[in-house]
């Protein structure tokens, strides 16, 4: 089992910036990838960065350019810098831990970019 906690959300103008963090507990050496993943009303979850523990990244192509993943020293922490965010990025963003076995999610927080 991993526990997952969130951290950093919050509401900002257009153009601001945030940064997210993720900090895993429990059985973290078997995380293979950590990602974030955001929700917006009426739409799907969806994915929005992802890296693995060998430091691979992929990003959704909608925040290619203003957003950054990265992963603490233990590996069980990751951050999502948020730069230059407008209201399309309004979700509820969700940490994510993958395993051989399963995937994990946190709780959620709340993203809001709005004037």
């Amino acid at each position: 089992q991993v526990q997952l906690v969130e951290s950093g959300g919050g509401l900002v103008q257009p153009g601001g910036s945030l940064r997210l963090s993720c900090v895993g507990s429990g059985s973290i050496f078997s995380i293979s990838a950590m990602g974030w993943y955001r929700q917006a009303p009426g739409k799907q979850r969806e994915l929005v960065a992802r890296i693995t523990s060998g430091g691979r990244t992929n990003y959704a192509d909608s925040v290619k350019g203003r957003f950054t993943i990265s992963q603490g020293n233990a590996k069980n922490t990751v951050y999502l810098q948020m730069n230059n965010l407008n209201p399309e990025d309004t979700a509820v963003y969700y940490c994510n831990a993958q395993t051989q076995r399963a995937a994990y999610w946190g709780q959620g927080t709340q993203v809001t970019a709005s004037s």
